[in-house]
């Protein structure tokens, strides 16, 4: 059997009170044999029956709708509330509230909002604002309580789902002028140190078959009497794959006006480090250090760069049981890649990964997201002497990368992985012991 459907409508108080006092005011003037009080009474019963003559059959209808454009930390947030009247009868007073998310900061959306929809009408209410801080944020659940019939009947409240709003994390401007370690791609902006057609002077050798008259060298040619050609170096694409470590969440984030967490940091510089790369034309993908270990596949162009951003909206702390390790192995990375680590460097098994890493024979590269002013809470006494020790221990584990071979920067922006691209692009020229 199926369950009784509640009626969508029910008498309000003041229906309540309308009934109540028309049988007293008859009881009294029946009992008393006054005409006086049926006449007092007279007024609620005509005024309540005329308001009832019409009953609405319908709820009211909330639309959220949110500006569905390429959204940016900082950006205006154009979002509002649809309150639509499907039926015959008037509403005579209609209140609205909707609940938003802490990174979207929409004007008056703190408050309910009391309006009238007139009958098969509608009615707007916009909520401009700002978005404050990257990721999936809603718009909603609404809420709308409707009054009609003089205020005699009300709905129950209908409740409209939340509206997502996708805002992107904020470019931070980024630029990295140092070729890479090893470009194995097949056509592309950096030298590569295989011969091929490119910018770059290898040498000079003699002319053999096939090769193209453009790139005979004319003045040895002419003192060797043997006809002399000009050897270039390839220009290849490169894979970049940045490595996001998520075992931990360090800082508040005071959105894109305020101080950065490890997650922002992480996620901005991300997108950035993307956004240069892929303009170059080279292959990027990612990869998260955590328990999920998601995972997007290298690829180029625009289309990538849109699939990044999108992929860094899910980003969020993924922690994994101290005696768990990641699964993460050098054979799921390219040999030619270049790995850039994105870490806080607080988790010892980031540290450990960063030298694995680079002991498999990978390009790695690791940028520090810590924030400057990040410490341990405080809860007595001994606190700052043990942050203290924390700092010390973490600048020998620095120090420890750094001798195995792996660069360590902090995150700035523009240049900031030019001197270690440098470092890392003279250890892949140099010859390796067999």
């Amino acid at each position: 059997m199926t369950e009784p459907v509640a009626p969508s409508w029910a008498p309000t108080r003041a229906l309540g009170r309308s009934v109540l006092l028309t049988g007293l005011l008859l009881l009294l003037g029946v009992a008393l044999g006054r005409v006086d009080l049926v006449l007092l009474a007279a007024p609620f019963a005509i005024g309540a029956a005329l308001n009832l003559r019409r009953m609405p059959q319908a709820v009211p209808e909330v639309t959220i709708t949110a500006d569905e454009a390429h959204l940016v930390e900082g950006g205006a947030v154009q979002a509002g509330l649809t309150v639509a009247n499907p039926d015959a009868l008037g509403y005579d007073l209609v209140v609205v509230r909707t609940k938003t998310s802490p990174w979207l900061r929409l004007q008056h959306a703190d408050r309910p909002f009391a309006i009238t929809v007139p009958s098969d009408g509608w009615a707007a209410i916009d909520l401009p604002g700002e978005a404050l801080r990257w990721g999936r944020q809603d718009v909603g659940p609404a809420a709308a309580a409707a009054a009609a019939c003089g205020g005699l009947l009300s709905c129950r409240p209908v409740v409209t789902p939340a509206h997502g709003v996708r805002v992107y994390p904020v470019t931070e401007p980024f630029k990295a002028t140092e070729s890479m370690p090893a470009a194995a791609g097949l056509v592309g902006a950096h030298r590569s140190r295989r011969l091929g057609e490119g910018g770059e002077l290898a040498g000079v050798r003699q002319f053999a078959p096939g090769d193209r008259l453009r790139r005979i060298d004319w003045r040895v040619s002419l003192r060797t009497r043997d006809l002399h050609v000009a050897s270039t170096l390839s220009d290849r694409d490169a894979e970049v794959l940045l490595l996001l470590d998520l075992l931990g969440e360090v800082g508040l984030s005071g959105g894109v006006g305020g101080t950065s967490s490890v997650l922002d940091t992480t996620v901005r510089a991300a997108a950035a480090i993307s956004e240069h790369y892929l303009h170059r034309g080279d292959r990027v993908s990612l990869l998260e250090y955590g328990a999920t270990a998601r995972r997007l596949r290298a690829a180029s162009g625009r289309r990538q760069y849109l699939t990044v951003l999108e992929w860094l909206l899910d980003v969020h702390a993924d922690p994994v049981d101290e005696e768990y390790e990641p699964a993460l192995g050098s054979h799921q990375i390219s040999t030619s890649a270049l790995v850039v680590v994105l870490t806080p460097l607080i988790d010892p098994r980031a540290a450990d990964m960063l030298a694995q890493l680079t002991q498999a024979g990978r390009f790695v590269v690791a940028v520090d997201t810590l924030p400057a002013d990040a410490a341990p809470p405080v809860r007595n006494q001994w606190s700052p002497l043990g942050t203290r020790l924390w700092r010390i221990e973490r600048e020998n584990v620095l120090g420890r990368l750094r001798e195995h071979g792996v660069p360590v920067v902090s995150w700035a922006g523009a240049g900031s992985l030019d001197l270690v691209l440098r470092d890392v692009a003279r250890m892949a020229a140099a010859p390796r012991g067999r």
